[in-house]
């Protein structure tokens, strides 16, 4: 018996405060808001041309091109998993996903029904990154782009081909692979035909953790299957907090705070609190299968 409660958490914005490329940005002395201009434009003059361009992960092509050209000199897999330990994380960030990974471990009357805690991060980032942070113990799963290293001119290894990306609209990939257990067992295709009840997380048991509005196709599949959805913005960002709260009022997200998940914060003890609440629940329907299913001991007949 496996009930699994899946916490599926977005990066950028929602555990980091800022982007995980900003370290890459402070080592080689990059412009962060010169760098993104440059990447957003690119595309747009594609876009003129009639060719699309997925503007969530043509970042990917314009960091490989600065590791080439010498902007990013000597970039690659085993300097970006490096930058994970320079990630400025919000407060509270990694305590809540050891403490909730860890919530009823000593707890018999939730363990004998296999209630558990996991992870997940779902990210149009660095994979690579994200697996060299402090937040790497407590996941149990990392959806990010993937980039393959070659060697340069002098045999050195640099970021020259990308693998597998993730954009804002195929997290929901990852979200139904959560569902279907396709990372614990890779026999499995996002496209088998598998009854709900034997997922092995349902959505019901989901809660899903971004930033904003480009996170509008993730908190609708997880919240239109039953599971809980949650927004965080960046304190004392009023546009950022009426762009969650029109979310909160479009049916979006269940519920908003700012970004910090210290203990008694307002997103602390939403998110120990929901969890607390799918655990109970998983803990009554696993006590009634049981009832439903005793049978009922003969009586002497009067």
């Amino acid at each position: 018996m496996a009930n699994i409660i899946a916490v599926i958490w977005d990066c950028d914005k929602t555990l980091i405060n800022g982007y995980m490329q900003d370290p890459i940005f402070k080592e080689y002395g990059i412009n962060p808001g010169k760098f993104w201009e440059e990447v957003n434009a690119i595309p747009k003059e594609y876009q003129k041309k009639g060719i699309r361009v997925n503007n969530d992960t043509y970042y990917l092509n314009h960091f490989i091109k600065c590791a080439h050209d010498g902007t990013f000199l000597g970039l690659n897999n085993q300097k970006l998993n490096k930058y994970g330990k320079q990630q400025d994380f919000y407060n509270g960030i990694p305590g809540i996903l050891k403490e909730t990974k860890n919530m009823f471990k000593e707890d018999k009357s939730y363990t004998e029904y296999g209630i558990q805690v996991e992870h997940y991060i779902v990210s149009t980032g660095f994979a690579e990154v994200i697996r060299g942070s402090d937040l790497i113990p407590y996941v149990d799963g990392v959806w990010g782009c993937e980039l393959l290293d070659a060697p340069d001119k002098d045999g050195n290894p640099v970021i020259s081909e990308i693998l597998y990306t993730i954009d804002n609209t195929t997290k929901t990939r990852a979200i139904f692979e959560i569902n279907k257990g396709i990372n614990k067992n890779p026999d499995i295709d996002v496209n088998s035909k598998i009854p709900n009840e034997h997922r092995r997380v349902p959505f019901e048991n989901m809660i899903y953790i971004a930033d904003g509005p480009s996170d509008i196709p993730a908190f609708s599949v997880v919240k239109k299957n039953g599971g809980a959805t949650f927004a965080i913005y960046p304190r004392g960002n009023l546009k950022a907090m009426q762009q969650v709260e029109q979310m909160r009022e479009d049916g979006r997200v269940d519920m908003y705070a700012e970004s910090d998940y210290s203990e008694n914060t307002t997103a602390y003890m939403w998110i120990t609190n929901r969890i607390q609440k799918i655990a109970d629940r998983i803990r009554e329907e696993e006590k009634r299968k049981i009832t439903s299913s005793a049978s009922r001991v003969p009586k002497h007949l009067v």
